[in-house]
C-alpha cells in the first residue's frame, strides 16, 4: 500500500495539479464540509484548528527556507513540524463533521502524503546541507515530536522570518475559512449564492 500511495503522490502530473489548484480545492472542500457541519463542533473543531495553525506560525517564524538548516524552534523537536500543523489545521475543519471514520481516513491518507512528500524534501535537502543535515536527521525525529536535542532554541520566534514566509496571510486564510463556515453552520448563511 505504501508503494502505490508513494508512487501516487510522487507523480509529477498531479503534484503540479493538486499545486495549481490547491485553493479551488480547498473552496471546493469547504463548500461540501458545510453542508454536513454540526455546529456543537464549532468550538473543538476550531481549538484544534487553531493549535494547528500555531505550529505552523511558529515554523513560519523559524525557517529560513534553503538558506539555513532550520534546527530551532518546533525544528528542534520534529523534522517536518509545519506538516504536523497542517494536519491538525485540516483535522480540525473535518471534527465538524462529527465521523470517526472520517478522521481514520483522513489521518491514514493525511500519513501517507506526508510520508510521501518528507521523503522528496529530504532528497532536496539532503545535497544542499550535506553532514549536517545526516547529523540532524539523526538527533530529531521526522514525525514524532520529542523533547529537543539540539542544543538549539526552543522559544525561537523571528518577526521578519514570519513577514519573509507570507504567516500572516496564511492565518488570514485560516481564520477566513473558519468564519465562513461557522457562518453556514450558526446562521445558514449560503456559501454559494443561487
Amino acid at each position: 500500500m505504501k508503494e502505490t500511495s508513494n508512487g501516487i503522490f510522487h507523480h509529477p502530473g498531479l503534484r503540479r495539479f493538486l499545486v495549481r489548484m490547491r485553493a479551488p480545492i480547498v473552496i471546493l472542500g469547504m463548500i461540501v464540509v458545510a453542508q454536513f457541519v454540526r455546529s456543537d463542533w464549532l468550538l473543538p473543531g476550531f481549538a484544534v484548528s487553531m493549535c494547528g495553525e500555531f505550529i505552523q506560525l511558529w515554523c513560519f517564524a523559524s525557517l529560513d527556507k534553503n538558506s539555513t538548516l532550520t534546527a530551532r524552534g518546533p525544528y528542534t523537536m520534529v523534522r517536518n513540524p509545519m506538516y504536523l500543523g497542517r494536519f491538525f489545521i485540516l483535522f480540525g475543519f473535518l471534527m465538524l463533521l462529527a465521523n470517526g471514520w472520517i478522521l481514520i481516513a483522513y489521518t491514514i491518507l493525511y500519513w501517507l502524503y506526508m510520508d510521501a512528500r518528507v521523503q522528496r524534501e529530504e532528497a532536496h535537502l539532503r545535497p544542499i546541507f550535506g553532514a549536517a543535515y545526516d547529523h540532524y536527521c539523526t538527533t530529531v525525529r521526522r514525525f514524532l515530536p520529542v523533547w529537543p536535542a539540539t542544543g538549539e532554541p526552543v522559544g525561537y520566534w523571528n518577526w521578519q522570518l514570519f513577514r519573509q514566509n507570507n504567516a500572516g496571510f496564511n492565518l488570514a486564510a485560516t481564520l477566513a475559512a473558519w468564519a465562513a463556515v461557522a457562518a453556514w453552520a450558526l446562521w445558514g448563511l449560503p456559501l454559494l449564492a443561487g
